[in-house]
Parts: structure tokens; C-alpha cells; sequence
């Protein structure tokens, strides 16, 4: 019985084999489809892919609060297809440094990307995608949303050569408590070069404007410095993993800010 049971044990194993290899190797497929550039520190990223996003933030309140954020909004990527993008994030845990603003985890979110139309190098070297994210009120104490909360947004990029051009437009839209929450619309811009072939570098732009609730009319922008650094082996196979490591600081440039500077770092295994 047992000769037969490892036999039955390998053919099933056989069998799932390939799916498992398709699975490894969506986001070398993908190279097919879009641009090769990285996700930028902040903003959405345009191109579709597999990863495991590790990010942190350390953020500083104009009255000198600390606020560290462990997650900051990334976690998992998944492929569905050449067309879909399923990303999940569970909450983030929030330290407040503040007596008044108790620690604690933050809101579910998750998100659906759609390829609408990109090409490789030879074919543009461009991406446009639409993605609608949705934010679930699971957090502890103040440190979410009251509310869920809609995100829909439309990114854009474009490559030539080593250096890219990417860009966001999207909103927040609470689903009640209007009053309290305010929407928000968010335009990002991020200015990307490939120094060599491990080193990345760019600039991001963050602008917010509010529309309702307490910072009704106000705009706030940010400038972010980031660099990457890729860890690949040129004998590496298309579908081995990809290890980036990367950090940015955020800084205001507005007269108006929630806080003055925030230092991310991140990691990020691309499967």
C-alpha cells in the first residue's frame, strides 16, 4: 500500500506542478505587457504584479507628536490574470507617542487593480490602470476611519529608457459621517531614473485637497526623496524572487500639514 500511496502522492504532486510554475512566473509574463520600472514609495502604481510589500513610517506632528506606523497600508499583492490585481492589507499596528491618542490597529483595507491599456518597451513603454480601493472601520480607538471608505483613482505612466514619468488622480469618499470626515482628492506625481542596474532613485509629489469636514478647503503636499535598491542575480531564473529594500523621506512644502516629515522604509519580495 505504501509504494502506491507515494505513487498516487507524486501524480497529484505532478499535477499541481505546473499551476504552481504559472504561479511563480506571472510577473516575469508581465514584462511582456508593461513597463519595468518600481513602484513608487507612495502613490499607486500603474503596472500590475506579485509581491509582499514590508513598509513602515515614522511621522512627526507639526507640535512634535511622533506617530509610527507599522504596515503603512501595504502588505500582500496577488495576480489574477494579466488584467487583474488583488491587493489585501490587514490593519497596521499605531503608535501614538501621545497620552490623549491611545496605540492600536487601524482599518482593513482592499484593493482591485485593472490593466486598461500598457506595452512594453517595444510596444510604448506605458500604463494606464483604474483601481478602486475600500478601507473597513476595524480599527482601535481613533485610528481609522469612523466610516468605510471609498478610494477610486486612475494611474498613468510612461518610460523612455531608464528614466519614467508616473502619475495618480483619484478621491476619498467616506460612506457617511460626512460632516466629520470631509473627502479628500489626491493627485501624486513621481519622476523615476534607473541609475545602474540595482540602484533606483525618485521623487515623489503628494497633494491633497479637502473638501468638507474640519479641513474643509485646505491643501496639503508633500515632496518624498526615495531610493531603491534591486537584489537580483543576472543567473537568477525570470520567475526566482526579486528582493528591493528602499526608504524615502516625506516632507511638507504646504503651509498647511498634518506633519512636517515622515521617514519610510520598506521592503518588498516580488514573487
Amino acid at each position: 500500500m505504501l509504494p502506491l500511496a507515494v505513487v498516487a502522492f507524486s501524480c497529484a504532486l505532478s499535477a499541481q506542478l505546473p499551476t504552481y510554475e504559472q504561479f511563480r512566473g506571472q510577473n516575469a509574463a508581465m514584462t511582456a505587457l508593461q513597463p519595468t520600472w518600481l513602484s513608487p514609495l507612495i502613490q499607486a502604481d500603474s503596472r500590475l504584479g506579485q509581491s509582499l510589500r514590508l513598509s513602515y513610517s515614522n511621522a512627526y506632528s507639526p507640535a512634535g507628536t511622533r506617530t509610527v506606523n507599522y504596515g503603512n497600508g501595504h502588505f500582500l499583492n496577488l495576480l489574477a490574470g494579466d488584467r487583474v490585481q488583488i491587493t489585501l492589507v490587514p490593519p497596521s499596528y499605531i503608535q501614538n507617542h501621545a497620552s490623549s491618542m491611545p496605540d492600536g490597529f487601524g482599518d482593513t483595507v482592499g484593493e482591485v487593480k485593472y490593466r486598461i491599456a500598457s506595452g512594453d518597451r517595444d510596444h510604448g513603454n506605458f500604463a494606464v490602470t483604474a483601481i478602486l480601493a475600500e478601507s473597513w472601520p476595524t480599527a482601535s480607538h481613533t485610528n481609522g476611519a469612523p466610516t468605510a471608505v471609498y478610494v477610486p483613482m486612475v494611474a498613468v505612466g510612461k518610460m523612455w529608457g531608464r528614466f519614467d514619468v508616473q502619475s495618480t488622480l483619484g478621491g476619498a469618499m467616506p460612506t457617511g459621517k460626512i460632516a466629520a470626515q470631509g473627502r479628500q482628492i489626491n493627485w501624486n506625481g513621481t519622476a523615476q531614473l534607473a541609475v545602474g542596474a540595482h540602484l533606483w532613485t525618485d521623487v515623489e509629489d503628494n497633494l491633497t485637497f479637502n473638501a468638507g469636514g474640519p479641513f474643509d478647503g485646505k491643501v496639503e503636499n508633500f515632496l518624498t526623496p526615495a531610493a531603491f535598491y534591486v537584489l537580483r542575480r543576472k543567473e537568477w531564473r525570470p520567475a526566482h524572487a526579486t528582493f528591493v529594500i528602499g526608504a524615502g523621506m516625506q516632507i511638507a512644502t504646504s503651509a498647511f500639514h498634518t506633519y512636517n516629515h515622515n521617514l519610510i522604509p520598506e521592503a518588498r519580495i516580488l514573487f
